[in-house]
C-alpha cells in the first residue's frame, strides 16, 4: 500500500498533468470547440509553457503561489468549457501519443515578444508616474 503524497503518486500526477495539457492542446486546434474555450486554452498554455511568470519564482511563497493557482485553475476552466464528447476524443488521442508538446519557435517568439512588450508598457506607465 502505497501512502498518500509518495513519489510514485506524484510522478502519476505529473504525467496525468502533462497529458492533460497535451489534451487541451489537441482540443484548443478542434473545431467543435467554442472560440471562448480555445482563447482560455490559449491563455492557459501560454502561461503554464512560458519562462516568465506573473511572480518570479525566486520571490519566497509567492513566487510559486501563482503557478499552484493561475495555471491549475485555467486547466480547470478550460476542461469545463470544452464539449464532453470532444474532450474525450482528445484525451484518448493524447494518452495514444505519450509524447511531448509540438515544438514551435513562432510561438515561443510570440510568448517572449507579449511578455517584452507588457513589462515595456508597464516600464513606460512607472517612468511617467514617477518624472
Amino acid at each position: 500500500m502505497r501512502e498518500r503524497g509518495s513519489k510514485a503518486s506524484w510522478k502519476a500526477q505529473a504525467r496525468a498533468l502533462k497529458r492533460n495539457t497535451y489534451a487541451l492542446y489537441l482540443a484548443g486546434r478542434d473545431p467543435r470547440v467554442p472560440w471562448l474555450a480555445k482563447a482560455i486554452i490559449g491563455l492557459t498554455l501560454a502561461y503554464a509553457l512560458s519562462p516568465i511568470d506573473l511572480i518570479p519564482d525566486f520571490i519566497p511563497v509567492l513566487g510559486y503561489l501563482d503557478d499552484l493557482l493561475l495555471v491549475p485553475a485555467g486547466l480547470w476552466l478550460a476542461i469545463r468549457l470544452v464539449p464532453a464528447a470532444v474532450w474525450r476524443d482528445c484525451q484518448a488521442r493524447a494518452a495514444q501519443i505519450e509524447g511531448a508538446l509540438p515544438h514551435s519557435r513562432w510561438a515561443a517568439v510570440a510568448i517572449v515578444a507579449i511578455w517584452l512588450l507588457s513589462l515595456a508598457a508597464v516600464g513606460l506607465w512607472a517612468y511617467k508616474l514617477f518624472t
